[in-house]
């Protein structure tokens, strides 16, 4: 049984070795951005949310449907931008190649180039919700609407595609087993064979709090929210030994896993919706402000790590959040209120970060003995200089272990990365392309600071088990050489 799994790891390695030139500007943009409804009231005028995206550095957008004063608000701005399909239009769509064209004329070809329209989503979890109608009309839509960009030229523009929902695995962990329902072989056949033979991604729709509250205790609600786990609660595969630092890791995994038993190649992952809602019923006890903004925050950062789930590292994650207004179906996933202010505080990335490497900084929620071990050793051997956030310096206050570690962790990071040192200590620290820099204090690597001389190397520090932290990952740069070898020796050449 072993051998099999083992076999299986090697496929799926293989597969996303060959399909790596096919996906570069996947493993070089990895992205967070956010959902927009606009069939709702009383919403900020078009110009006011898009006010809103540029001050908040959201870079790419989800539109539910193709609004018209939102996508010329959108015009110029270099925001990247997915429209969606209603699934009341999806069967028209499917049923007449001539309304397809005329869809693609009105909502795509007449707003470009000026609105940065990259993806169609076609319906939002058609599949689940209409999996009568989905075997006849939505791969047909599909096709209808990329023969339409392809007579408009655009097909190499923009991507088409369906939000699928993680109902469609019922069995996603372990995710080297996971499959999707055997009962939508057909429809999962033909969706899957369009976006391979289209080049396009797969719209996965994946919500680890529905998971999480569903599971009744299994999950830890840490692993729900990318909190790092003790050793003894660590999730693992028992078959290829995976480690899943987190629910949404797995649950992107499972669904790669799923993808391969029914196709040969990789198709990358795109995460059209995630969240967490910050209120809920009188049982709801873990949706709250703190762990909305936990979520969001963690999600971030682990996106920009510059890294993708355990079986395909190469494929980097893309993820959307759900969503900038509370809406009537999830009501309490807002990330902004009506009138602009912000639920919690949320940054997708800043000017003045360091987007060549990030910052390094302490993850939330951590147990602060842990980030003590941490902030001592990058003081100490680490050869940090520690000196902004001593008493009466800069970046003293606020007084807390978890602010100290993050200056000191980045400090070091910036100092030792060039010559091998990483941003883990432990599991305690994580990349962010948010720069923490505030007022004063100064963060190593912005834009009006120094990092200092190169040290020699300096070891990983050990996690709160006493542990080594696991070895580095091989540079992006290595995997393209490792691809390039592997490709010609199955090509011969």
């Amino acid at each position: 049984m072993h051998w099999m799994f083992e076999t299986m790891r090697l496929e799926l390695w293989l597969g996303s070795m060959l399909v790596i030139f096919a996906s570069l500007s996947n493993a070089i943009d990895p992205f967070v951005g956010i959902n927009i409804g606009t069939n709702q009231s009383n919403l900020p005028s078009p110009e006011q949310i898009v006010g809103t995206l540029r001050t908040h550095h959201i870079t790419h957008v989800r539109l539910f449907d193709t609004n018209a004063r939102l996508l010329t608000a959108l015009s110029d701005t270099g925001i990247e931008v997915m429209i969606s399909v209603t699934n009341d239009e999806v069967s028209e769509i499917g049923e007449s190649p001539s309304f397809a064209a005329t869809w693609v004329n009105t909502h795509v070809a007449a707003f470009k180039p000026a609105t940065n329209i990259t993806a169609i989503a076609v319906g939002s979890e058609f599949v689940s919700s209409n999996p009568i109608a989905a075997a006849t009309v939505l791969v047909p839509a599909m096709e209808n609407l990329y023969n339409a960009l392809v007579a408009s030229n655009l097909n190499d523009q923009i991507k088409v595609s369906t939000p699928l929902s993680m109902d469609m695995i019922p069995k996603p962990f372990p995710p080297s087993t996971a499959t999707f329902n055997a009962s939508l072989n057909s429809t999962i056949h033909r969706i899957l064979d369009f976006l391979k033979n289209s080049n396009s991604f797969y719209m996965l729709n994946a919500f680890p709090y529905d998971t999480y509250v569903q599971s009744n205790g299994v999950f830890p609600i840490q692993y729900a929210l990318f909190q790092p786990l003790p050793v003894v609660k660590q999730i693992v595969d028992p078959n290829t030994l995976f480690h899943y630092e987190s629910m949404f890791d797995a649950m992107v995994d499972a669904t790669y896993y799923s993808i391969f038993a029914y196709n040969s190649s990789v198709i990358p992952i795109i995460v059209t919706e995630t969240g967490w809602p910050w209120s809920g019923e009188a049982n709801e006890s873990d949706a709250t402000v703190e762990s909305a903004d936990t979520f969001n925050n963690n999600l971030i950062q682990r996106v920009l790590t510059g890294s993708g789930p355990p079986s395909q590292p190469t494929l980097l994650l893309k993820s959307y959040i759900y969503e900038m207004f509370n809406d009537d179906k999830k009501p309490s996933y807002g990330v902004f209120f009506r009138n602009g202010s912000s639920v919690y505080d949320l940054d997708l990335g800043g000017p003045t970060g360091n987007l060549s490497g990030g910052f390094c900084v302490a993850r939330k929620g951590v147990d602060p003995t842990s980030l003590q071990g941490g902030l001592n050793w990058a003081c100490g051997p680490g050869q940090a200089n520690c000196t902004a956030i001593q008493s009466g310096q800069p970046c003293y206050l606020p007084n807390t272990v978890q602010n100290h570690a993050s200056y000191a962790y980045n400090d070091y990071y910036q100092r030792k990365r060039t010559v091998g040192g990483t941003c883990d200590f432990g599991g305690t620290a994580v990349i962010t392309n948010v720069n923490p820099s505030y007022g004063s204090c100064i963060y190593t690597g912005s834009s009006n600071s120094s990092a200092g001389g190169v040290s020699p190397p300096a070891f990983v520090p050990a996690g709160p088990s006493g542990s080594l932290s696991p070895p580095h990952r091989v540079p992006k740069t290595g995997y393209l050489i490792l691809a390039t070898v592997l490709t010609c020796w199955l090509l011969d050449v």
